[in-house]
């Protein structure tokens, strides 16, 4: 038979409206008491109903989040740090996969809000104000990852993307490249436009001259990545260096140097970006600028959840550190 609210209250020698308040959060409820309440629920297996929470305006315990490709590692992730830390503070994912296509982006908010989600944690290029002012006049708590949207007041919890660009592109100044290559998979992206002023930073600090051509942008998968890198190598100067804004970029530059007979680091040095699991398994191991994923999921679910519980009115816009890892894809240049 199936644990109810009376079996909670019976077994831990408590009225059946303080195991609603400790269900519900509400009340005063001594820790004790809400320890034993917990213990009690967990040993009998109880499952709140996620339905009548909702019908009554509480809390489901559930959270939405929108990626825009559960293929790229660095998604996968991110995924994963959000999951394990929600299921630590008692909250079940909803995860959808957007393809960054608004039309799929639009019918999966809607899917949550039919879910009644208690919040929502954004990590796609979602940017249609209508959608977001919706959700913000329902009063559904927003967090966005590794990017904001200072016209839309939530928490956010991002790298500092103008050090990361600034990481990769000094390194690789500093082994003696003065042709750096930049390939990103969306320069319009704060994150984008971010990396690419660290990267002008870096070559300013050099005296190397800024060249639009060395910069190119493309759709994020290794084959898209390595078509890309084809034209840079086909340029009248091509690059002795090629710094991808993503590891599945860096991936397709590696693919293309390798059907080039190029070798990697001595006739290209390749820098990635996200320090994903591919940074380390791809023939040489990638250097890579590393966002701390675990960090950046465990921050974001705990200032969503921090809203959901408190619906405090300050927002928050945590920044956190990235870190170059040097592995075997960079080298000095054979010819300058």
């Amino acid at each position: 038979m199936k644990t109810t609210i009376y079996d909670i209250a019976k077994a831990a020698g408590v009225s059946i409206a303080t195991v609603s308040k400790v269900i519900n959060e509400t009340g005063r409820i001594s820790a004790d008491t809400r320890e034993r309440v917990h213990e009690i629920m967990k040993e009998l297996d109880y499952q709140p109903s996620v339905v009548a929470s909702a019908l009554t305006g509480k809390s489901t315990f559930s959270i939405g989040l929108l990626i825009p490709d559960l293929a790229n590692p660095f998604f996968a992730e991110l995924a994963r740090s959000v999951e394990d830390r929600g299921q630590e503070l008692g909250f079940n994912l909803v995860m959808c996969s957007t393809d960054n296509n608004p039309k799929k982006e639009a019918s999966y908010v809607t899917l949550l809000k039919q879910k009644r989600v208690d919040g929502i944690i954004i990590a796609t290029g979602l940017s249609d104000e209508t959608i977001l002012k919706g959700l913000i006049d329902q009063k559904i708590p927003l967090a966005f990852v590794a990017r904001d949207m200072p016209s839309v007041v939530s928490d956010s919890v991002l790298i500092d993307d103008f050090m990361g660009g600034y990481l990769g592109a000094s390194h690789l100044v500093s082994l003696g490249h003065r042709r750096i290559a930049i390939l990103s998979d969306d320069l319009a992206q704060r994150s984008g436009s971010e990396r690419i002023r660290g990267y002008r930073h870096a070559l300013e600090e050099a005296g190397i001259a800024f060249e639009p051509d060395y910069v190119a942008e493309s759709a994020s998968s290794p084959d898209a990545g390595k078509r890309r890198t084809f034209e840079l190598l086909d340029s009248e100067k091509p690059p002795t260096a090629i710094f991808a804004f993503n590891d599945l970029l860096a991936i397709g530059v590696v693919q293309a140097a390798k059907e080039r007979r190029l070798s990697i680091p001595w006739d290209l040095s390749v820098v990635g970006f996200d320090n994903t699991i591919l940074a380390g398994i791809v023939d040489p191991p990638l250097t890579s600028v590393s966002q701390p994923i675990p960090d950046i999921g465990r921050q974001v679910m705990d200032v969503l959840i921090g809203a959901i519980r408190d619906r405090k009115q300050a927002k928050e816009r945590i920044v956190l550190k990235p870190e170059l890892i040097v592995r075997e894809s960079t080298a000095f240049p054979r010819m300058v």
